[in-house]
């Protein structure tokens, strides 16, 4: 995952994360998303919660497979241990999963870590002092996915945007309603679950790009 330059195609592109229950038909969810969103998902975040490193490996392979086959980043969500055991591409962090520093130690160069940093200029800019990849601000909507204790502004990717070259991801609640201003605020990357999975997600995720393709685009020149 890298910062998109001005004139890019897309200037926005969709994180998917998955629900919870990967299990039964999402292998087959899965691959039809991504295809339906061909260049236009980058990444998708492993999450699964009350399960076994073993059980989570089990679930995790054949998605890790689909994506590797359609060159989408595979992210584990919190386990540096279990991203190291599949050797994914990368791992996101949030504030109490341990410093960037000790998981690229464990994953190595070229691992994508990214972190959680809420409504926070201060943890985003910790968070790139220390290496990560890619930072996370959010909530910017309510979310049905999870509870969610922090609201970030828009203004908050307009700063980032303008100051850093880091890439950012907004997460929240983003639909292809409301994503737009997100977009022009100059987010690089819409973190999205249930907008997709809750439906249908062949079209949920051809709406996000007809949303994200006619949206203003950042202003690059401030």
């Amino acid at each position: 995952m890298s910062k998109n330059a001005p004139n890019s195609d897309p200037v926005c592109q969709l994180y998917l994360i998955s629900p919870l229950d990967v299990s039964g038909d999402f292998p087959d969810r899965l691959a039809r998303a991504l295809d339906a969103g061909k260049g236009m998902v980058t990444a998708f975040q492993f999450r699964v919660k009350d399960a076994d490193q073993h059980e989570a490996a089990r679930l995790a392979e054949p998605l890790q497979a689909i994506c590797a086959e359609r060159d989408v980043a595979f992210i584990v969500n919190d386990s540096v241990a279990l991203a190291k055991r599949l050797d994914a591409d990368g791992v996101h962090l949030g504030q109490t999963d341990g410093a960037v520093k000790e998981a690229r130690e464990e994953l190595g160069p070229d691992a994508q870590i990214g972190v959680t940093c809420h409504a926070s200029r201060d943890l985003a800019m910790e968070a790139g002092e220390q290496g990560a990849d890619y930072i996370a601000f959010g909530a910017f909507f309510p979310s049905t996915t999870k509870e969610t204790e922090h609201r970030a502004e828009l203004s908050l990717l307009e700063w980032w945007d303008h100051v850093f070259e880091l890439p950012s991801v907004a997460i929240g609640g983003i639909t292809p309603e409301n994503c737009a201003p997100l977009v022009t605020a100059g987010a690089d990357f819409l973190a999205v679950s249930g907008a997709v999975w809750n439906g249908d997600e062949v079209a949920a995720v051809s709406a996000f790009a007809k949303a994200i393709a006619e949206a203003p685009p950042p202003d690059f020149e401030d």
